[in-house]
């Protein structure tokens, strides 16, 4: 007899956990689709020309760039993929950066970018849904990759203000040797006359 009651309570349980995990899957199915994530309104800066010619030759950047502005007013499956990509993408980015922008500031951007992504991919892959969290993650994914784009437009204006300077200086030298060539000739002239 009490294996008959305790095999029906057995029975009684598994019955309500699976009804429980068919309405948890449909809430979860439902939560995927209906909330909205990131700022469907949030504007990247654009790249300078320089960066953009940059950009073209660094392929993982466009990728990274399309990627996160299609992350903005993503549902929660959207967004589990995208994460993946953005991780992978990141990664990869920060991996084969061109020697022209291997510098400091640029190598901290993409790791604060690489950090970002792999904070979201756990954010959006997390067994307890936590839709602030989420939020949180993809705006601070969304202000890693505009800082990164401010610091390469930035890098790139330095480069050609130094480029500038650089000829300025070049253009000075050259101007001051013509001055000290006109006055070494007028000297040689000077002396050739008092020869005569």
């Amino acid at each position: 007899m009490k294996f008959i009651i305790f095999l029906l309570a057995l029975a009684g349980l598994l019955f309500s956990c699976q009804n429980t995990t068919k309405e948890n899957e449909k809430e979860e199915t439902h939560h995927e689709t209906s909330i909205v994530f990131g700022d469907s309104d949030f504007s990247f800066p654009e790249l300078s020309a320089p960066a953009k010619q940059q950009a073209i030759q660094w392929g993982v950047f466009e990728d990274i760039l399309a990627e996160t502005k299609k992350l903005n007013g993503s549902n929660l499956r959207t967004l589990k993929n995208r994460s993946e990509r953005l991780s992978e993408y990141s990664d990869s980015l920060f991996k084969k950066v061109p020697d022209t922008l291997n510098t400091n500031q640029i190598r901290s951007r993409l790791l604060v970018v690489k950090t970002r992504a792999e904070v979201l991919k756990q954010a959006a892959h997390s067994e307890i849904l936590d839709s602030a969290a989420l939020q949180n993650s993809v705006s601070e994914m969304n202000g890693a990759v505009k800082n990164l784009i401010v610091h390469l437009n930035e890098k790139f204006l330095k480069d050609k203000i130094d480029s500038q300077r650089l000829e300025n200086e070049k253009m000075e030298l050259r101007e001051q040797q013509r001055y000290k060539d006109s006055i070494m000739n007028l000297e040689r002239q000077d002396i050739q006359r008092r020869k005569l």
